[in-house]
């Protein structure tokens, strides 16, 4: 390990972090750019393993994917660098939003919409990727178009689950027989007794936090029982967050729907993952201290559920069976991710042939040229600036 290693995990996510615009299915891409193609610190096997293991846990499923990459790297703290340089530029904005709000007016800005139309390129750069070592043969291309299929035709959070867990069981029925016998093992510095404890911690804050709210009255207290609760308990991430939020804080006129709805603009606006519109809504209903307190108390399940289940990843997938099942579930992420180019990614984005026209550029400088991630933000939002004016 590097001397230097933690100020450049800091250094990789924070780049990623004033990047990585489309959100969580985006932000997969944006990743395996950076860990995997650039930076060498994980193959593509084992980055799939991460991904696998994230879908089944509640929370944003992109940034405990960037927690835990920074905690193979450098322990408990090399998470903790991991999620901060990731999250903290979209906190920052979303808090000086919310302080800001009543002289803020967002409108539809070009530059939003350009945004989109990047994502549009990053998605679709990354389903190619990452599908060539995922899906290599017709029963895994199956069961990636099943999976694809089925979240076109039913799409909720309910039916991925159940998506993730049918492909786990076809999984352990096809390939456990073809499980690899040279997986190379991951060094990590969390022991599973401290798995283990993570794991007690959340399971006591999730019970203590909402009877400590109601027995005493303090807006910090309640804001963390809030996000805390719905950090512990949302699948699917992205925009899946977003009714959950809208039923704890506008019926009870901690936010008004006018306040909620301009912080889900601003949210998706900016880089990171969607869950910093807790930054906002802390913020909205207690100040600075009230977005820190949001934020923190939003993201802690994340970290808690990734040092309770990594130590236990590098024994089981030595085990033919739960290589089969990663196996499974790696081929259904593959068209999760298809279903989530479509919708929101491109409907969202796509609007007419100009638009197309912008993201097969964007997509070939991402995959024929090799241009970096950030560099084709910026070309994205010139050229979309240039575009809107021509043809608007």
């Amino acid at each position: 390990m590097k001397k230097h290693s933690l100020l450049e995990v800091l250094s990789a996510s924070l780049k990623l972090g004033l990047t990585s615009f489309g959100g969580p299915t985006a932000h997969l891409g944006y990743f395996k750019d950076e860990y995997v193609d650039k930076r060498k610190w994980l193959d593509d096997k084992m980055y799939a393993d991460i991904i696998a293991l994230c879908q089944f846990l509640p929370g944003p499923a992109s940034s405990q994917v960037g927690i835990a990459i920074g905690m193979l790297r450098r322990g408990l703290l090399g998470g903790g660098v991991s999620w901060l340089g990731f999250t903290l530029p979209s906190v920052i904005v979303l808090i000086l939003f919310a302080l800001a709000f009543q002289s803020l007016t967002l409108g539809d800005a070009t530059w939003i919409a350009s945004l989109k139309i990047v994502a549009v390129a990053v998605v679709a750069h990354a389903i190619l990727g990452m599908g060539k070592s995922l899906t290599p043969d017709k029963p895994r291309i199956a069961i990636a178009l099943g999976a694809a299929l089925i979240m076109l035709l039913f799409p909720s959070a309910l039916v991925q689950i159940l998506v993730i867990i049918g492909a786990a069981m076809i999984g352990f029925f096809l390939f456990s027989k073809q499980a690899e016998t040279n997986v190379r093992p991951f060094s990590l510095a969390i022991t599973k007794m401290q798995g283990i404890i993570a794991l007690t911690i959340l399971g006591l804050l999730l019970i203590g936090l909402p009877i400590l709210a109601n027995v005493v009255s303090n807006s910090y207290i309640t804001i963390f029982d809030i996000f805390f609760r719905i950090g512990t308990i949302v699948f699917g991430g992205g925009h899946v967050v977003l009714p959950l939020l809208e039923q704890e804080v506008v019926p009870s006129g901690l936010v008004t729907s006018g306040e909620f709805l301009a912080g889900y603009a601003m949210a998706q606006a900016v880089p990171g993952p969607m869950f910093t519109l807790a930054s906002y809504l802390g913020a909205m209903i207690s100040g600075t201290v009230g977005g820190i307190i949001a934020t923190i108390a939003m993201f802690l399940p994340s970290f808690l559920l990734i040092i309770g289940a990594l130590p236990f990843l590098n024994a089981l997938r030595k085990r033919p069976s739960f290589q089969g099942v990663l196996t499974g579930v790696n081929a259904s992420v593959i068209g999760i991710l298809l279903a989530a180019f479509y919708d929101p990614v491109f409907i969202s984005a796509i609007a007419n042939g100009a638009d197309f026209a912008l993201a097969v550029i964007l997509f070939s400088l991402l995959h024929f040229w090799k241009r970096p991630a950030w560099m084709v933000v910026i070309i994205g939002v010139i050229l979309g600036e240039v575009i809107h004016f021509i043809f608007v």
